[in-house]
């Protein structure tokens, strides 16, 4: 018998013509909470729902908008006897997630596309507020370079990543050629100017070291400056890729206009600012993980104790941050008969959509994600997956959730969500006959 059973009850339902059950498979697909402020949404079904789950061995991720989740969660975990499988990661905590750390761990070629997709994801879920901006191809490609070009400058420059040296070469670009100019007259190097010479140095080293090795022949061959360069190009990625970033911030970067170039750079050096101060910075950027989402394969419960309510958006951000790459490393677990069930559970979960969530959940089942999402109304949802089609969004994103469960609401659009769920439904059975 397979260890997890994804036909093994759940919930027992009966009704006065048969009996039935809610089993594995069906958390597997996702359940939808939606209920009004002392409605039960958390007590009620929140509660069942969480101590069922534990019950059934399930690994999980908890975020946290509340002060009292925590406690709560502490509970849950006390009378399921799960209480040495609850990893808390929050402030004066023992447990650490260093993400740039645990992104590097992938292969070379992959460093850079992973983590600027996690930044942008995570910058883009707090833009998405603002209506329209964050559909805007522009400014989603402007940011996507800037974020690319300064990683690949820090690993060309340093062969590491540092949030640190990222803010710093982002705060001193040089906004105009006139400035370049300046700085370079007065002999004052800066972050930018400082990355920029260590990478050149770098790929010199390796340019003459390349050279050196060619037969004299070849070497001979190679004087004149156009087939040198492209021969070059060919045998050296880090030479290539040193042109891209010269070509980049000093072709392209400087010459924008003062106020493009500024919300471009204040999008990102704001971003990078609030997870330079402390106690994000000790939580996810200073030390070595001592966890990582992987755990959650072997039945840890990992709980984010940096509530929405007490941290605002930093705590918004980091709690974002951390469910893109827990998802992302739960999709990529090789799934067998015995794999374990993992949870994504969020209460207000509003404040934690991006917009890789429905692309995530419509796999969720199939690598044994079973996702809980509560939250008061439709429009929590609206507010928070702003910019232009925001309706055709939220409705796209509950649709990959197979279970809805409402209860007393007083805001009519819901209501008429939930009538016309139960409508589909009866309507389903009926036509089945």
């Amino acid at each position: 018998m397979e260890l997890f059973n994804l036909d093994r009850p759940i919930i027992e339902l009966a009704s006065s013509q048969e009996r039935g059950s809610w089993n594995v498979r069906h958390a597997l697909e996702g359940v939808q909470i939606f209920g009004g402020i002392g409605s039960g949404k958390t007590s009620g079904s929140g509660r069942m729902l969480a101590l069922k789950y534990l019950a059934q061995g399930f690994g999980g991720l908890v975020l946290t908008v509340k002060p009292d989740e925590k406690q709560a969660w502490q509970e849950y975990c006390r009378l399921t006897g799960r209480e040495r499988d609850l990893l808390v990661l929050e402030p004066n905590g023992t447990h650490r997630f260093n993400f740039l750390q645990y992104e590097s761990r992938q292969s070379q070629n992959s460093i850079t596309e992973n983590i600027v997709e996690v930044l942008k994801t995570v910058i883009r879920a707090g833009e998405a507020k603002d209506s329209g901006k964050s559909d805007d191809a522009f400014w989603e490609t402007a940011l996507d370079m800037l974020i690319f070009n300064v990683i690949d400058l820090c690993q060309l420059a340093y062969g590491k990543l540092s949030l640190q040296q990222m803010y710093d070469i982002v705060q001193t670009i040089p906004k105009s050629h006139e400035q370049l100019q300046t700085s370079v007259n007065e002999g004052e190097a800066k972050a930018f100017q400082q990355a920029f010479e260590a990478a050149r140095k770098r790929v010199t080293e390796n340019m003459d070291e390349w050279f050196n090795r060619l037969p004299a022949h070849k070497q001979a061959a190679l004087q004149n400056e156009p087939e040198f360069e492209a021969e070059l190009l060919q045998a050296l990625p880090e030479a290539r890729l040193l042109k891209f970033l010269d070509q980049f911030f000093f072709d392209s970067f400087i010459s924008l206009s003062e106020k493009t170039r500024s919300i471009i750079d204040f999008t990102f050096s704001g971003f990078l600012f609030r997870l330079l101060r402390e106690p994000v910075y000790s939580l996810f950027c200073r030390q070595d993980s001592t966890l990582t989402p992987e755990d959650c394969w072997h039945g840890k419960i990992i709980l984010l104790n940096l509530p929405v309510k007490l941290y605002h958006k930093v705590g918004r951000d980091c709690q974002i941050l951390f469910k893109y790459i827990w998802q992302r490393a739960m999709e990529k677990r090789p799934i067998t008969a015995s794999s374990r069930p993992v949870f994504l559970w969020a209460d207000e979960a509003q404040n934690f959509l991006h917009e890789h969530d429905a692309d995530y959940q419509a796999t969720a089942r199939s690598s044994r994600i079973a996702t809980v999402y509560i939250s008061q109304n439709l429009p929590n949802y609206y507010a928070c997956m702003g910019g232009q089609k925001a309706e055709y969004r939220v409705k796209s994103f509950l649709g990959t959730l197979g279970t809805k469960i409402f209860h007393a609401n007083a805001d009519i659009e819901t209501n008429k969500y939930a009538s016309d769920q139960v409508q589909i439904t009866e309507t389903g059975t009926d036509g089945a006959g």
